[in-house]
């Protein structure tokens, strides 16, 4: 299996980074190859770094022969993605909402239709927004088709949305935890 996580914080060394290499050390010990790519170096390839809607249907002109297009290409190919999020104003990070936003012309091919994804969001606090964030990466995945994955695992419990966490991440125990069921859930997938 391929995992790509797509870790859309500002910053290369954040709490973000930190729970998604988490995940993704488990599905490594599980035989999974993995990959971590930053969003703002993909989007920043591109003519414009969001969707100004330069045609319509979108062709893809704006990031043909980018970082960008390069990334879309590594999250067709892979078996299962990550979307991992600061908390901003309650929400997703810019960074992610541009890159769902350039995807325009994905959602046309139906190129990411059934292709499962989970979620991570850190907050500043316990009560952050990290549900509002990971509710919102969910709507902007199920309007691509995509398989919503929580953290539910027959051998953990029955899960939740996606793993929410305290900053600094590598104290909060409880996301740590959930980091785990989440590689189990995305690995049963290779059944």
């Amino acid at each position: 299996m391929y995992i790509l996580a797509l870790n859309a914080s500002p910053r290369k060394n954040s709490n973000v980074s930190f729970l998604i290499n988490e995940v993704l050390d488990k599905c490594a010990q599980m035989g999974a190859k993995t990959e971590e790519v930053y969003v703002a170096d993909s989007l920043a390839t591109a003519k414009f770094p969001f969707c100004v809607v330069c045609s319509n249907p979108c062709s893809g002109v704006c990031y043909r022969g980018t970082g960008l297009e390069e990334l879309f290409e590594k999250m067709k190919k892979a078996d299962a993605l990550i979307f991992g999020s600061p908390v901003y104003f309650g929400s997703m990070s810019a960074q992610l909402k541009a890159l769902f936003d350039k995807t325009r012309r994905l959602r046309g091919e139906k190129a990411f239709v059934g292709k499962p994804c989970g979620f991570i969001a850190v907050g500043a606090s316990r009560f952050g927004g990290q549900e509002a964030t990971i509710a919102a990466m969910h709507a902007m995945a199920l309007v691509q088709g995509m398989t919503v994955l929580g953290t539910g695992h027959p051998d953990v419990d029955a899960g939740h949305l996606g793993i929410s966490a305290q900053q600094p991440a590598k104290d909060d125990e409880f996301a740590k935890s959930r980091c785990k069921s989440l590689a189990l859930r995305i690995m049963e997938l290779k059944r």
